[in-house]
């Protein structure tokens, strides 16, 4: 099965390797799924047995509609040497959307555009089925989920990056607490940390600013390959839907 996950931003994209690969048991893969494309600002794509999943950061949130209606026209163009995706996951942040609703409705209004019929109604964090005709007069499915975060702050991957670091090494620990106390008071006007996103970003940046400030790609690496990154499935339960990537 070929699988397809769109996030927005670099965080986002490299945190949810570690997550795959650590919590459900993909691995790397020499396959180049929509490496040439110019729609992703960054691709991956990872492999478990049969099943391919290619992780693709789309530059931002205002960027994940025109990206699906990509996703969606290539597959109705495929030809039998390229298989179509057959499920996507698209993960947005909820604090770069106007509302949940308004969302729902322009990803209704982009299906609806490329004539793809909704099997179910479109709920956040639930899987749906949309079926689509391809240029060979067949009829194909496609499961779409739609998955919003971050769900609480506690939620966010960053944050639970952060607080398992924190139990491993006291010295961190109080570390970590100093750049958070940093973040949440550097910017009195609330100028440019204005969101709680935004604030959950700068927090896990200053701490591997400092943490890694030499080094920074390979020991960051070191750092997040040795995280228990299943037991984040514990703590954000809707990230169990992204098990059934591999189904």
């Amino acid at each position: 099965m070929k699988n397809i996950m769109l996030c927005e931003g670099s965080t986002d994209f490299i945190l949810l390797q570690y997550f795959m690969r650590k919590a459900y048991n993909w691995q790397d893969s020499k396959e180049k799924i929509l490496q040439n494309s110019k729609q992703f600002t960054r691709v991956r794509t990872l492999v478990k047995n049969e099943n391919t999943l290619t992780i693709a950061g789309t530059g931002g949130c205002n960027k994940m509609i025109g990206c699906l209606k990509y996703l969606l026209e290539m597959s109705k163009i495929s030809g039998y040497e390229n298989e179509p995706f057959q499920k996507i996951a698209v993960m947005i942040d909820r604090d770069e959307i106007t509302t949940e609703e308004e969302f729902k409705a322009e990803l209704k209004q982009c299906l609806d555009e490329e004539s793809v019929i909704i099997e179910n109604d479109i709920v956040h964090n639930e899987w749906f089925s949309v079926f689509y005709e391809n240029v060979r007069g067949e009829k194909k499915k496609v499961s779409i989920l739609l998955l919003i975060i971050p769900f609480e702050e506690t939620g966010a991957l960053e944050t639970f990056l952060l607080n398992a670091i924190a139990k491993k090494d006291t010295y961190d620990a109080e570390l970590i607490k100093q750049c958070n106390q940093f973040v949440e008071t550097v910017d009195i006007e609330k100028r440019y940390l204005n969101k709680r996103r935004y604030l959950t970003k700068s927090k896990f940046d200053v701490y591997f600013s400092i943490r890694t400030a030499a080094e920074q790609f390979v020991e960051r690496q070191n750092i997040l390959k040795n995280i228990n990154w299943e037991d984040y499935e514990e703590i954000q339960n809707s990230f169990k839907k992204l098990k059934e990537l591999s189904n």
